[in-house]
C-alpha cells in the first residue's frame, strides 16, 4: 500500500497540491486524470520520490518494491534490451551479475564458492531462473521480437526504447507500479496485451493516460486532480465523466429538492453498477458504489469545449466516387488503383499500419495533392471540411485568434466571433492571442472552430485527437457521434474510432478490406483476422 499524507506542493504562486490525503491499496488500478497543467505527472514523481513535496510525506508499506516507467530513453544505451528489462528488478539484476562475475573468475577461491552458494540460493528464491523467459514474454507482448533481445539499446529506434522501458517497469511483479502515458508509441495489439496484463495484475497500479478506452478497461478507480486536491472515484473514466456531468447539471438547478437529486443519483449508480459485473473486483466495487452519496460526486472545475457540427444542407444520394486512383511519392507507390464508393450516412474509419497512405488519400480528395492517375468526384450537394494532420498551413499570418476565425465566418461581428471562441475555451484576452504563439492543442481547437462555422456536410479528419486533452477529445468525440453528415477519418484513439465509425476500411499491401461494422467487432471477428493474414501474407495479423 502507498499512503499520501498531507502532501502540498507549490511553484511560486501556483498551488498544485494542498494537504492531499489519499491511500492506494493493492488489487486496484487508479487512473490519474486532470486538466493540462494540473500536476498529474508531477504527482507521480512525488510518489516515486523524484520530487520532494513542500510538506507531507509518502508512506510505502515496508518491504514493498515500486517500479516506475522511466522517461529517459538513453539511460540504458550501454545495455542489451534483455538486460535493460531485467534491471527493472534491481536486486535480482545485481544478484545475477555478481553471480556471473564470480563464475567468470579464473582464480575461483573457496570464499568465492561460499558466496556463490549464497547467491544461488537467493537467485532461485527471487525468481532468477525464470527472469529471462519472463522478460521475453513481456517483450513479446509489447511487439519486440526475440532477435531484438540481444541488441544494445543504443542500436534500437526510439519507439522501441519506449516499449523496452515499459517492459522494464512491468518486470518482476512489483508491489506498486507507476505508469505515465504507457500507451504512447504502442500499436493496438500491444495496448490490448498491456490491458490484459494490468487487469490480471494483483498489486497496486497508478497510471496517467489520455487513452479513454485504456482507462475504461483497466481502472477500478479514478483519481481526479482538481482544485489543488485529489478526489477518488470508484469506477472507470466513463463513470467519472458521467457522474461529474450529473453533478454539474444538478448544481445548475438549485430549485430541485435534495430528495429528487438523490433519486436521480441512485438511478445513475444503478445503471453503472449493472455494467461493473464484468470488471475486476466487481463485488467489492459494487459495494463501494452502493455506499456513494450525493456529496461523493462533485462537479469538476474542468471546462469542456463545445463541439457541434451542423451541416448547412443535407447530403444528397451521391457522396464520393473514387476510381482507379494511384499515387507515387519519391518513386514509392503509396496508393495503387484505389476504387471506392462513399455513401450517404457513412462514417468511415481508415485503419491499418500504413498511416501515410491515409494522409495521401485525404490530401488528394480535398484537392491539396494531384493523383498520378485515376479520378475522384464529389457529389454536387456535398461540401467538404478538412482537418489535416499538419495544421501549420492555416497559421501563416500574424493574426489574433479573433481575426483568424473571422476569415471563415459569414457573420464577422467581433462579439459573435468572441462568443463562439469562448465556447471553445478562448475567453477574454485569450481570444486576442497571436496565432503564432498557439500550442498544438490550441491550434486544433481553432481548426475545429473553423469547421464548425463552415457548416460542411462531409468532414475529413486526419488524426484529430493528437495534441488534445481528455476533455477536448471527449467533446470532439460527442460532436462527431451527433454529426448527421458523412465523415472520413483516422485516429489512434480506440474509443474514438469505435464510437463514431459505422464502416471500417483497412489499407493492406494487397488491397482494401472494407466492412460495415463497428471497430470492436472488426478486430474481434475471426473471419476478418483470417482475411487480414492473407492480405498481409503473414501467419501473424499485422498491428492496426
Amino acid at each position: 500500500m502507498i499512503t499520501v499524507s498531507n502532501v502540498s506542493l507549490s511553484y511560486g504562486t501556483q498551488v498544485l497540491f494542498k494537504n492531499v490525503n489519499i491511500k492506494f491499496t493493492p488489487g486496484n488500478c487508479y487512473g490519474v486524470i486532470g486538466a493540462n497543467g494540473a500536476g498529474k505527472s508531477t504527482f507521480l514523481k512525488i510518489l516515486s520520490g523524484e520530487i520532494e513535496p513542500d510538506s507531507g510525506e509518502i508512506i510505502i508499506t515496508p518491504g514493498q518494491r515500486m517500479a516506475v516507467l522511466r522517461q529517459d530513453h538513453y539511460a540504458f544505451n550501454d545495455y542489451t534490451v534483455l538486460d535493460t528489462v531485467i534491471m527493472g528488478y534491481k536486486h535480482l539484476y545485481d544478484v545475477m551479475k555478481e553471480r556471473d562475475n564470480i563464475y567468470s573468475k579464473d582464480d575461483f577461491t573457496e570464499e568465492d564458492g561460499l558466496r556463490a552458494a549464497e547467491l544461488e540460493s537467493e537467485f532461485s528464491e527471487i525468481g532468477g531462473w525464470e527472469a529471462e523467459s519472463n522478460a521475453g514474454v513481456i517483450l513479446d507482448g509489447l511487439g519486440i521480437s526475440v532477435n531484438m533481445h540481444s541488441k544494445k539499446m543504443s542500436d534500437v529506434e526510439d519507439n522501441i526504447k519506449v516499449r523496452v522501458l515499459l517492459a522494464q517497469a512491468l518486470f518482476g511483479n512489483p508491489d506498486i507500479l507507476l505508469l505515465d502515458e504507457p500507451t504512447n508509441h504502442l500499436d493496438l495489439e500491444s495496448i490490448h496485451w498491456l490491458e490484459d496484463f494490468l487487469m490480471n495484475f494483483n498489486n497496486t497500479v497508478i497510471v496517467v493516460s489520455h487513452d479513454r478506452h485504456f482507462l475504461n478497461t483497466v481502472c477500478t478507480h479514478i483519481a481526479d486532480v482538481d482544485y489543488s486536491r485529489i478526489q477518488l472515484y470508484v469506477g472507470n473514466y466513463d463513470f467519472w465523466y458521467m457522474s461529474s456531468q450529473l453533478a454539474a447539471k444538478q448544481m445548475k438547478d438549485e430549485k430541485k429538492r435534495r430528495e429528487e437529486k438523490i433519486a436521480e443519483l441512485k438511478e445513475f449508480i444503478l445503471r453503472f453498477s449493472s455494467n461493473v459485473a464484468k470488471a475486476r473486483q466487481a463485488t467489492s466495487r459494487r459495494k463501494l458504489i452502493d455506499k456513494l452519496t450525493l456529496d461523493d460526486i462533485q462537479a469538476s472545475s474542468r471546462r469542456f469545449p463545445y463541439v457541434s457540427f451542423k451541416p448547412n444542407r443535407e447530403c444528397g444520394k451521391n457522396i464520393l466516387q473514387i476510381n482507379e486512383l494511384s499515387k507515387k511519392i519519391d518513386d514509392v507507390e503509396i496508393i495503387k488503383n484505389l476504387t471506392l464508393t462513399v455513401n450517404n450516412g457513412d462514417k468511415i474509419a481508415f485503419v491499418g499500419p500504413d498511416h501515410f497512405a491515409k494522409t495521401v488519400l485525404f490530401e488528394i480528395i480535398t484537392g491539396n495533392m494531384e493523383p498520378d492517375s485515376g479520378s475522384y468526384e464529389w457529389g454536387v450537394t456535398t461540401s467538404q471540411g478538412y482537418f489535416p494532420k499538419d495544421n501549420d498551413r492555416f497559421f501563416n499570418h500574424d493574426y489574433s485568434i479573433t481575426e483568424w476565425l473571422s476569415q471563415f465566418s459569414e457573420d464577422s461581428d467581433e462579439t459573435y466571433i468572441r462568443s463562439f471562441l469562448g465556447r471553445m475555451l478562448f475567453s477574454g484576452d485569450e481570444a486576442l492571442k497571436s496565432c503564432k504563439v498557439l500550442s498544438g492543442g490550441e491550434k486544433v481547437r481553432c481548426v475545429l472552430s473553423k469547421l464548425m462555422l463552415e457548416g460542411n456536410n462531409c468532414l475529413i479528419f486526419d488524426e484529430p485527437t493528437s495534441h488534445l486533452d481528455l476533455e477536448s477529445i471527449q467533446s470532439l468525440n460527442n460532436g462527431l457521434v451527433d454529426f448527421t453528415g458523412v465523415c472520413l477519418f483516422n485516429s489512434h484513439d480506440h474509443q474514438f474510432v469505435d464510437s463514431i465509425a459505422n464502416r471500417i476500411i483497412e489499407f493492406t499491401p494487397n488491397g482494401l478490406i472494407d466492412k460495415y461494422m463497428k471497430f470492436d467487432d472488426y478486430i474481434s471477428d475471426p473471419e476478418i483476422k483470417e482475411l487480414r493474414m492473407k492480405k498481409y501474407g503473414s501467419n501473424t495479423a499485422v498491428a492496426l
